[in-house]
């Protein structure tokens, strides 16, 4: 990435993180199966796939816990940002922790700390966030301010609000059956609403939601959905889109999140108070800052 290319990515960089100043993005792509033999018999047992759908979040919850991982890539302006996490969480407790990986620079050294992220209900917690943040403090940002409901902001979406979603499926078919890590799952695809979704939501999850619906371009979410025979999410690619107000286009965004070893323990706990920055955050770094780890 030559400097000119460098200041563009930075500038999207800021757009996307918001207050946050963390990028993110991707696009989803789609092939479709034809039903026939052992996939239309599948089809059959597979009930309405709505409410299998609807029913999903409820599910992770019954699970417990598990592992995570995400990916998030961002595409405007012939930019493209891929920003990647992994961690634990909770379902029942709404408690997540990620440590998010930033891009790297063309020469494959990485420009940034990892940024360790704590995701609660109503709050996103963020730890390595830079931009004059004090090394052990840690940043709150409240998710009810944020016009995506941090589906984007962090860099990675949190699982439970991908899963309940879901909430707002509208439309929904049976792709057929596959395999993720040697676990059979069931291929669902189609579209939520965020306004549906908001209203069907958890407590924790509903104001977020409903920002979403208001802050992104369109309230629809396509989406690929993959569930293993016990009803959990085993695999989620969604997408977005939302105006740069900056630059006057549309910024096309996909959040892919893995769930796997269930029942993992997830122990999340929140800083305390005396732990969290109380001052300004900058939106953005220079360059020069960045590439000098200042």
């Amino acid at each position: 990435m030559d400097r000119r290319q460098h200041r563009r990515a930075g500038g999207t960089a800021g757009m996307v993180g918001f207050a946050v100043g963390i990028a993110a993005g991707v696009g989803l792509g789609a092939t479709g199966c034809s039903f026939s033999g052992a996939a239309a018999e599948d089809a059959r047992g597979a009930g309405d796939p709505v409410t299998t759908l609807h029913r999903a979040a409820g599910t992770l919850r019954e699970a417990g816990s598990s592992q995570a991982a995400t990916s998030m890539e961002m595409a405007t302006g012939g930019t493209r940002v891929t920003i990647r996490g992994k961690g634990v969480y909770d379902y029942r407790r709404q408690l997540g922790k990620l440590t998010v990986r930033l891009p790297q620079d063309p020469a494959g050294n990485a420009e940034h700390r990892p940024i360790t992220e704590l995701l609660a209900p109503g709050a996103l917690f963020m730890k390595n966030r830079g931009a004059g943040v004090p090394a052990d403090k840690w940043v709150r940002v409240d998710i009810a301010t944020l016009s995506d409901g941090n589906l984007v902001t962090g860099g990675a979406t949190d699982p439970y609000a991908a899963a309940e979603l879901l909430r707002g499926t509208r439309t929904a078919r049976y792709v057929g059956r596959s395999e993720l890590g040697g676990i059979g799952v069931r291929h669902f695809r189609g579209t939520a609403d965020l306004a549906r979704a908001a209203r069907s939501a958890s407590a924790g999850n509903r104001e977020a939601l409903a920002a979403a619906a208001k802050g992104f371009a369109t309230a629809e979410v396509p989406f690929d959905a993959y569930l293993d025979d016990e009803g959990r999410i085993r695999k989620i690619r969604q997408s977005f889109s939302f105006v740069n107000g900056r630059q006057r286009g549309t910024v096309a965004v996909a959040s892919t999140t893995l769930l796997y070893g269930f029942g993992t323990p997830a122990d999340v706990r929140l800083p305390p108070s005396k732990d969290i920055y109380a001052g300004r955050i900058a939106e953005n770094q220079p360059s020069e800052e960045r590439n000098s780890g200042r």
